[in-house]
């Protein structure tokens, strides 16, 4: 590179969008320059943002039984991983759910059900939920991801409510073929733009790790950036035993700060959240990530265990950051006293689901479903545990 990592940051600051060229060799930089990239990333982050971190908290309205056949995903057509598999929850659980996060310092609730794409019905059955979750939290963002839409549907979500829809494009166009065949690349940025038309802010990012080249995870940066998605959630392969990328372990920690800010580099006024897989790949430079990118989910993921939601917000304040929408308040200090003073009645609700076939003695202690080894070069990563708490359990959520 030409120029240094600050002065690539302060051009981008003036103006400059980040190039292909450019973008690459930050991908393809030394481990020892890491450090020296997300210090520079960290300007346009601190710029835009700040010292908040906003807040994300995923509901799962509905786990597994999905057509499709994402190679990356538990939940996809085939599928052996044991995880949770339940139809919709009602929807009084949905908001008690969503409520439970706003609890723990969320101020978006993300509300997620697998499938290719919702009927009418799905629509206005989610509607109702976020009906109900604005009424008993009426600051709140709410978040919908159905899958690909038809016509008229980001409308009706627009109209409940909604403030954003997430629709991730995972990985590039020319790449999607190798990881799904059930539906194309152009369905997913169709979706992205009809909720853009809606009114409805585009939430839409990527999942790195799946055999991707440094080439073709430009490409897909890239067509976020052209897409004009307002936030990108940046999701880390979990490769759950019993899917076709099970065993696929090509990301370390330093490679990962790298990802996250080319990423910034080149949409430096957008949400970078740093997504699913963080605690197995980031590890212990989580906290540097937070230099990085401005947005995190709480707690636990669809179908997987992420860290403690008193670690996640403890790691936020212990790295000199304060939550957006919560920045008096000790968020810790609260989320502790509030586990303490409810966690019976966290733990007494039911299922939620109308239908589930996970049994209440399914939901007990949590299982290891995969592992790192020194053999895979991922020594010293956080297993992958299938989530067994939560949404469609009786027991306590992770939030």
């Amino acid at each position: 590179m030409h120029t240094s990592y600050t002065e690539l940051a302060h051009r981008i600051s003036e103006g400059h969008r980040l190039t292909r060229d450019e973008a690459l060799e930050i991908l393809s930089a030394d481990d020892e320059a890491t450090f020296d990239i997300g210090h520079a990333a960290s300007t346009l982050r601190h710029q835009h943002f700040g010292n908040t971190v906003k807040v994300n908290y995923l509901v799962n309205l509905k786990s597994g039984l999905c057509p499709e056949d994402c190679s990356y995903c538990s939940q996809r057509l085939g599928s052996a991983a044991e995880i949770l598999k339940y139809s919709w929850i009602k929807p009084e659980e949905a908001v008690r759910q969503g409520s439970l996060g706003v609890v723990g310092g969320a101020s978006r609730i993300c509300m997620v059900a697998s499938g290719k794409g919702p009927t009418d019905r799905d629509v206005d059955r989610v509607s109702r939920m976020i009906e109900g979750l604005k009424e008993s939290n009426p600051d709140i963002e709410v978040c919908a991801c159905l899958g690909i839409l038809k016509d008229g549907q980001a409308q009706r979500l627009k109209q409940a409510g909604a403030d954003a829809y997430n629709h991730n494009l995972n990985t590039s166009e020319d790449h999607y073929a190798e990881i799904c065949s059930t539906h194309s690349f152009s369905e997913r940025v169709a979706t992205v733009n009809q909720a853009h038309d809606a009114g409805l802010q585009a939430c839409s990012g990527l999942i790195v790790g799946m055999g991707e080249s440094p080439e073709q995870l430009v490409d897909a940066v890239f067509s976020l950036v052209e897409l004009d998605s307002e936030s990108i959630p940046v999701n880390f392969l979990m490769p759950f035993e019993g899917t076709p990328l099970e065993g696929t372990w090509e990301l370390t920690p330093l490679k990962c700060l790298r990802i996250l800010s080319m990423v910034r580099f080149a949409a430096p006024d957008k949400e970078i959240r740093m997504a699913g897989g963080r605690e197995m790949h980031l590890r212990s430079l989580q906290p540097t990530a937070l230099l990085v990118v401005n947005s995190l989910f709480l707690g636990d993921y669809l179908t997987s265990e992420g860290q403690s939601a008193v670690d996640d917000l403890r790691m936020i304040q212990d790295s000199g950051f304060v939550v957006l929408g919560a920045e008096d308040r000790d968020l810790v200090a609260e989320h502790e006293a509030y586990l303490q003073a409810h966690q019976q009645d966290l733990s007494d609700a039911d299922t939620g689901a109308e239908e589930s076939t996970a049994p209440a003695q399914a939901v007990a202690p949590c299982g290891q479903v995969a592992s790192c080894s020194k053999e895979n070069g991922a020594s010293g990563s956080v297993p992958l545990t299938i989530r067994r708490r939560g949404v469609g359990t009786s027991v306590a959520p992770n939030a």
